[in-house]
């Protein structure tokens, strides 16, 4: 037999009635310490946030719309991170935890040392080749750099795609292949810079695809350093 909706169309001493035995049914369960299971990860609530950061840039970002993407109530969002600034740290967190991943993967996938170096180098951006997605990503970063906590999560990313980047310049240097190519700390820096630069100018102009334009301009690097000094 269906189960009775209260619903507005309910009589009213029914629907209180009602309410008020499954009010009494309820409340002890949820103060009796009992914790529900966690059918629904961190990482798919920031994956989801990510998703909604992407698509809808930080002014409209809501909770109640990160929850309705994980397919969760936003009160289970604040238990998990406390406040929307929380979830942003989180975020940040998590972005520094994969970006070394991201280029690593790309790194590997690569036929030879200076192939890996231009993959990893454009692998953190292949996500924002999208003018909207980009400019949503340009409005979180002026957010991050206004927060001190963002700004130093956000730092630890940029530090890290200088660290792989001078890694991975470093040993195309040792294979033969970047025989002009400065100090590897400084060349990651330098390919570190680059790209960043680029993709923020071709946020505010976004011709064509992201990712052509920072092969473009890290070829235009790599190319003078296949050439030996002199």
């Amino acid at each position: 037999m269906p189960r009775k909706v209260l619903g507005a169309d309910t009589p009213g001493a029914y629907r209180q009635v009602h309410e008020r035995r499954f009010t009494n049914v309820c409340e002890p369960w949820f103060n009796n310490g009992v914790a529900r299971p966690r059918s629904t990860t961190d990482e798919q609530l920031i994956r989801a946030a990510s998703a909604a950061l992407a698509e809808l840039g930080p002014r409209r970002l809501a909770l109640a719309e990160i929850a309705r993407r994980a397919g969760v109530v936003p009160a289970t969002l604040v238990q998990r991170f406390g406040s929307k600034h929380g979830l942003h740290v989180a975020m940040s967190r998590a972005s520094a935890d994969e970006v070394r991943t991201t280029m690593r993967d790309a790194a590997k996938d690569a036929g030879d040392p200076v192939e890996a170096v231009r993959a990893a180098a454009t692998s953190p951006y292949r996500a924002l080749d999208n003018p909207d997605t980009a400019a949503h990503n340009l409005a979180a970063l002026g957010t991050d750099l206004q927060d001190p906590e963002l700004r130093q999560l956000l730092g630890e990313v940029y530090g890290r795609v200088s660290t792989e980047l001078r890694r991975l310049v470093g040993a195309a240097v040792d294979a033969g292949e970047l025989p002009g190519a400065p100090a590897p700390e400084v060349a990651g820096s330098v390919l570190a810079a680059l790209v960043n630069g680029s993709a923020l100018h071709w946020s505010m102009r976004p011709e064509g695809s992201l990712v052509h334009r920072l092969l473009a301009d890290v070829d235009a690097v790599l190319d003078g350093w296949r050439r030996p000094p002199g």
